[in-house]
């Protein structure tokens, strides 16, 4: 659900149902929010980790924040968690979630766009121009990459719950694009990022 307040702040209230239950309500200090820069290059992004284990104690929920540079790719290389699956030790490798992207673009005009495909045995496949408001539902498949347009910086909010008991963000990349992210260590972060960060001189 989204909220917007008459002095326009816009509030969204992510939520998942679960059979465990037992949290009340808490507040998370934004101070106390892991910022990470993931990615480099032009596959630089800032992903604020607020709800994901390790960082705000929930039952399904998993949800973070993504803020692109106009003219970078992120949720690249595209990837998918939408079977459990372990490796040869017995480990899990994959995790079930469904995901939501909620999108915000900065200026009037502002575009992006995002991608979603699946396999041949769950087929989907949507590449949707998005501005801001708009909603991408990932119910299966690779998604990304997500693309913000030269000159309008992206926003979007993730919201992931899966069936799992264990809450766990485990993901796979697409074979055929996971190469990009060895790229990355010959490359620098964004100088764009982070997003808010003071000028020191």
């Amino acid at each position: 659900a989204l909220i917007s307040s008459a002095q326009g702040g816009l509030f969204a209230l992510p939520s998942a149902r679960t059979e465990r239950g037992g949290h009340s309500a808490r507040y998370g200090r934004k101070e106390d929010v892991p910022v990470e820069l993931r990615g480099a290059g032009n596959c630089s992004r800032q992903v604020n980790n607020y709800c994901l284990p390790g960082t705000f104690d929930a039952e399904q929920l998993l949800v973070c924040e993504v803020l692109t540079p106009g003219g970078n790719w992120s949720s690249y290389p595209p990837h998918k968690h939408d079977e459990v699956r372990t490796d040869d030790s017995g480990s899990a490798v994959e995790s079930e979630l469904e995901e939501i992207y909620y999108f915000q673009v900065a200026g009037e005009d502002g575009f992006a766009y995002q991608r979603v495909y699946g396999t041949q045995e769950r087929p989907i496949d949507v590449l949707a121009e998005v501005r801001s408001g708009d909603t991408v539902l990932i119910p299966h498949g690779w998604h990304g990459p997500s693309i913000a347009a030269p000159g309008y910086d992206l926003y979007y909010l993730n919201v992931m719950a899966g069936p799992g008991q264990d809450r766990a963000w485990l993901i796979c990349d697409d074979p055929a694009h996971g190469w990009v992210r060895g790229t990355w260590e010959s490359q620098a972060t964004d100088p764009r990022l982070p997003f808010g960060a003071k000028e020191t001189e």
